[in-house]
């Protein structure tokens, strides 16, 4: 019975995979999904699955097989099927079901549908992390970790010696001598962790509507490159004229009315890493989403700098994602494609609605660095 169930319900996620891969555009379109996140899982609607199974009935002499007629003979309309010209019915219709999704399992579907490869981290030499292993047992420890085996077979190993074990009465009463704890070893491991880096341009041009797709965006790329990692730094950081550096909640709902200068966003970033990640160690992404409005040509002329003599050097790629905006002047990513060219640590996209949402996401990610 317990085989049966553990294949049927590994059919059941493969239908609800197969039913994901094929709706895979829709739902990264659709921010409400990610409203449903837990902390490691994803509920997504879809139509009722039920898995197909033989059930015992009466056919009334009129099955398979049975009553006369011959190969090539229309087969007859059977009991309780009509035309389709009956009166609408009283009875409820097919309800959609909320379907767990891990957030793992989710990343390897868009793996597939998009053809990502497999990121190769670098750094990792000087980054640890400790994972304990049982190895053996010792005579001291916490009672939380007392071995029962070992310590009932040592009482009655000492008992049977002195003569006071009973067959008849199998009493084993361990003492202090007689009690094994599981030992263990801390072995330290190599650990590749990533700095991820939101930037976002917050001024009066960037609407809710832009911000939405920022945020459906921003949610499929980190959950991408957490199944990459095993650590993830995720940090914010948001512009008009100025930057500053905020929290997540914060980096999707703040609306300014200030003018742009985006180098002070990328002044801040190159900022952050020097302080806190040492690109020898990490591997670092940014990805900045604008309108491609920027106060001046100068200060263009600064954000280019900052990339190809700071940021460039410091991550495994940037990544500029203009989101079009009624307001905006869609300069922007014109002057980084006529400045690096075919550079492939810098990737552009341009979004114009969230139907390019993957699309984008692809540009970003299938360099698999």
């Amino acid at each position: 019975m317990i085989s049966r169930i553990e294949k049927d319900h590994r059919r059941f996620r493969e239908i609800v995979r197969g039913r994901i891969r094929e709706n895979l555009r829709r739902y990264v379109s659709r921010g409400d999904m990610i409203s449903r996140k837990g902390k490691e899982t994803v509920s997504i609607p879809m139509p009722q699955i039920d898995i197909p199974r033989f059930v015992h009935g009466s056919n009334k002499g009129k099955g398979v097989g049975q009553g006369d007629g011959d190969p090539g003979d229309a087969v007859e309309q059977g009991e309780g099927e009509g035309d389709g010209s009956g009166k609408a019915g009283e009875g409820e219709g097919q309800k959609a079901v909320e379907v767990e999704v891990t957030l793992d399992e989710l990343a390897a579907i868009m793996g597939e549908e998009l053809g990502l490869p497999r990121i190769e981290p670098r750094g990792s030499q000087n980054l640890e992390t400790v994972k304990d292993r049982y190895v053996g047992l010792r005579t001291t420890g916490p009672e939380s970790l007392r071995h029962f085996k070992a310590t009932f077979k040592r009482a009655l190993r000492r008992q049977i010696a002195m003569g006071t074990y009973d067959p008849q009465r199998p009493i084993i009463v361990p003492i202090r001598e007689d009690k094994r704890y599981r030992s263990w070893k801390s072995d330290p491991k190599p650990q590749s962790n990533a700095l991820i880096i939101y930037m976002m341009d917050v001024s009066g041009s960037m609407g809710d509507e832009q911000k939405e797709i920022v945020r459906i965006e921003s949610f499929w790329i980190d959950t991408w490159l957490r199944s990459q990692y095993k650590g993830i730094e995720s940090r914010y950081i948001i512009h008009d004229a100025t930057a500053r550096e905020v929290e997540r909640e914060v980096f999707f709902s703040t609306r300014e009315s200030g003018g742009t200068m985006i180098s002070s966003a990328y002044r801040m970033a190159v900022e952050l890493i020097e302080r806190e990640f040492d690109p020898s160690n990490w591997n670092i992404y940014a990805f900045h989403f604008s309108d491609g409005d920027n106060w001046s040509v100068d200060d263009t002329a600064a954000c280019i700098k900052l990339l190809r003599e700071q940021l460039l050097p410091a991550c495994n790629q940037f990544g500029y994602g203009q989101v079009e905006s009624p307001y905006g002047s869609g300069q922007f990513i014109k002057d980084l494609r006529s400045a690096f060219g075919d550079e492939e640590l810098l990737i552009t996209s341009e979004v114009k609605t969230k139907d390019d949402i993957m699309d984008s996401i692809r540009d970003f990610l299938k360099g698999g660095r």
